[in-house]
């Protein structure tokens, strides 16, 4: 079985999104304390770029396997939903990556969460 960096299709078209600094903390912890574990047990190659703006951002570049970049951007998209118990989502889901790499059997459960929360999300804004 090829490692995941030997495929050219799992860096095609990065995720790249932007993070304040309060959310960057939270998830990569103080001084990027967290980044390393976080890209091993993702199966990802992380980059966080500061911009200098106002509310402090983050450019966060991911490449990795596509559900890897799905499941991290999964964690952010919960820790920063205004409901409580999507927020407890994201915490639980970054204690796992933090402490052990990412199964099918997670793949599979944040995609079912994040359809879930899309949905209610959806009758929120209405």
């Amino acid at each position: 079985m090829r490692e995941w960096w030997t495929k050219p299709e799992n860096f095609n078209a990065p995720l790249v999104f932007y993070l304040e600094e309060e959310l960057e903390q939270i998830i990569f912890g103080q001084g990027d304390r967290y980044l390393r574990c976080i890209e091993e047990h993702s199966h990802t190659l992380i980059q966080l770029e500061s911009w200098f703006t106002v509310t402090g951002h983050t450019r966060v570049t991911v490449v990795g396997p596509p559900l890897a970049r799905q499941w991290l951007m999964g964690i952010i998209w919960l820790l920063e939903h205004r409901n409580f118990h999507y927020q407890a989502g994201g915490y639980q889901m970054l204690q796992s990556i933090r402490s052990q790499p990412l199964t099918k059997k997670d793949l599979a459960a944040s995609l079912s969460v994040q359809l879930d929360s899309v949905v209610v999300k959806g009758y929120q804004n209405e």
